[in-house]
């Protein structure tokens, strides 16, 4: 018995100490030219998963487990350093660029031809040509170095009007267009990176919620992809309740997947003289080129005051001709952005390739000035292009004088996705990381229609998806465009739930000159609502009906899984940032709380981000 109790004894002595040994380290990272705050820098605990990173201010805190650790703070770009902890509490960091790592990315397994370490470290040197730029030397990779804050600012964004809570006497469907796009969210990363609030307009809460991949069952049967969903109470208001819908694309592996003709409209007009433009197009085009294989085929067109083509539907097993290419592009012009859709679209027609992925992606600023240039005739113009079998994805870049408005028409109407790209990390994320969502179709057109049982919901709102609404006999209209699901996307959308019987500002007074009557059935059934989906095969034309019921739960959100309460934590982020009407008593520190406990898988770092952009948020907001 005393051996038993000493050997209980020894184990929980290890536990304290181990616990009591753990160490908080803090500091500072800054640039070693100028002292300027570096926002974004990776600090891990060397060998182990545990890290952080630097908030807006350059300031870091971690715990470690002893003084024997090493921190290894990193940054693209950036020489990474190595620290042992030793008995200090406070270590400041300096770091300084290095040319050898943008070198290799510049290069990216292409030795021969390629560029020296010399000319990929040379500043970017401006010439006055036509009152425009041209950005010297073109094959100069960006890096994500914070930029200073944005002083003057001309960018546009279309406005969003927040959806409210309905009557499902009054409203008895819910239509719309699922969304994978998720410019929104590194956008308003990348405003909150620069210690600003982003404007609200610029926050889509189904985008920010879709940036992530979720935990969902692959697809077992015909269908492409699965619908996964759960209830349980919100986390913004507890008396009422939250739906969780959820579509995985089937994975598709590298070697299945039918082979890609790509047409790369690139913008090089003025506007893109910045390197945080062209010359990071440059370096996210390189990691896509190597992705592709023998297969593959790439021509490049490019606009600025009037489009062409810079180089001709190419073999990917010619990597070094598609980058020579690439490299020679500089910035000049105005943005004839309608003839150069016309141009990428007629040579993607002439190379198009039967049961292939035949795609324009096209990366810009969104600041089309010449030809077509509003919104409506932008809209009009993809619409038409769209008809032909060609998809389109949309790459944003840039600040300041960003037309976020013109490219989600582009994505929207084009059968089409839109992504932002602020940094190096993000075009891998987009272009290498999630390859086939981004590039392959397993599904188009496709829309979700939600009938809500009024014996249970006394009133229903769709969180985010406000410029995705569709008339509820959109639904059945296979004439009606809607959005596209790539291999491997997951698609998420919430429905906050007011219930029977609740008190709530936001319900509606019952009418005086008409009453509807609820059926029995309604009364004994235990479904809350019936999902229905339509979508047709990439090639289709006639849509295919899935019918899926939910029912009624009084579960806790404690008890639901990472995907319900990461999703929910981000939309309530997104609210937060908007102001919302319906974003309840919940704190910046309650939604820290809510994504950490659901963080789960995380393997690139997606979810720690976002953490700790929260973190950052709060400190600003001093909440």
């Amino acid at each position: 018995m005393k051996i038993k109790m000493i050997l209980c004894l020894m184990l929980i002595g290890f536990i304290y100490n181990d616990a009591i040994s753990q160490i908080r380290i803090a500091g500072k990272v800054t640039s070693i030219d100028g002292g300027s705050a570096l926002v974004g820098v990776n600090v891990v605990v060397k060998g182990t998963t545990s890290g952080t990173v630097t908030d807006v201010n350059g300031e870091y805190a971690l715990d470690v487990p002893n003084t024997n650790s090493i921190l290894v703070f990193s940054f693209i770009g950036l020489a990474t350093e190595e620290i042992k902890v030793g008995n200090r509490k406070i270590i400041d960091v300096q770091m300084s660029s290095d040319v050898k790592q943008l070198s290799e990315i510049v290069t990216i397994g292409h030795g021969k031809g390629r560029r020296s370490e010399k000319k990929a470290a040379a500043e970017y040197e401006m010439a006055d040509i036509d009152e425009s730029y041209a950005v010297r030397p073109s094959g100069v990779a960006t890096t994500s170095y914070p930029h200073p804050p944005i002083e003057s600012n001309n960018e546009d964004y279309a406005k969003i009007v927040e959806n409210g809570f309905k009557n499902p006497f009054a409203d008895p469907l819910s239509t719309f267009s699922i969304d994978v796009d998720a410019a929104s969210y590194s956008n308003v990363r990348r405003f909150l990176n620069h210690g600003q609030m982003p404007p609200k307009d610029a926050v889509r809460i189904e985008e920010m919620v879709n940036y992530f991949n979720y935990d969902y069952k692959q697809p077992n049967g015909d269908d492409p992809f699965s619908i996964n969903t759960e209830l349980a109470s919100s986390p913004w208001n507890k008396d009422h309740k939250l739906v969780h819908i959820g579509l995985q694309g089937k994975d598709i592996a590298m070697d299945n997947l039918p082979p890609s003709n790509l047409v790369f409209l690139l913008d090089v007009s003025g506007s893109m003289s910045d390197a945080n433009k062209l010359p990071l197009l440059k370096s996210a085009f390189r990691l896509l080129i190597d992705k592709l294989r023998p297969q593959d085929k790439v021509a490049i067109v490019v606009y600025a005051g009037a489009a062409g083509e810079v180089l001709p539907s190419t073999s990917a097993s010619e990597k070094d001709k598609i980058l020579d290419a690439l490299d020679n592009l500089s910035a000049g012009g105005s943005t004839a952005g309608g003839a150069g859709i016309n141009l990428a679209y007629k040579i993607a027609k002439q190379n198009f390739v039967k049961n292939g992925n035949n795609r324009v992606i096209l990366a810009t600023d969104g600041d089309f000035n010449v030809g077509a240039s509003s919104n409506e005739s932008m809209e009009e113009l993809i619409e038409q292009k769209r008809e032909e079998g060609v998809f389109l994805t949309v790459l944003g870049f840039g600040m300041g004088n960003y037309k976020d408005s013109k490219m989600e028409i582009l994505a929207d109407k084009g059968n089409g996705n839109y992504a932002y790209i602020d940094n190096i990390l993000e075009a891998q994320k987009v272009l290498v990381h999630e390859f086939g969502g981004t590039l392959f179709t397993i599904a188009k057109d496709v829309k979700i229609q939600v009938e809500f049982n009024p014996a249970k919901v006394q009133a229903y709102r769709l969180v985010g998806y406000e410029n995705r609404i569709l008339a509820p006999e959109d639904f059945n209209n296979d004439k009606k465009d809607a959005g596209e699901l790539g291999a491997g996307h997951t698609v998420t959308a919430l429905y906050e739930i007011i219930p029977v019987g609740v008190k709530s500002q936001f319900t509606v007074d019952d009418l005086k000159y008409q009453k509807t009557k609820i059926t029995e059935g309604a009364i004994s059934s235990s479904e809350l609502m019936t999902v229905k989906l339509r979508y047709k095969a990439p090639d289709g034309d006639k849509s295919k009906l899935i019918v899926k019921t939910i029912e009624d739960s009084k579960k806790s959100i404690d008890n639901t899984s990472d995907n319900f309460r990461w999703s929910a934590a981000v939309a309530a982020f997104g609210m937060q940032l908007t102001a919302s009407d319906f974003k309840g008593d919940l704190t910046y520190s309650d939604i820290y709380d809510l994504a950490k406990s659901a963080r789960g898988k995380d393997e690139q770092g997606y979810r720690a981000e976002f953490i700790r952009m929260v973190e950052s948020c709060r400190l600003m907001a001093r909440k």
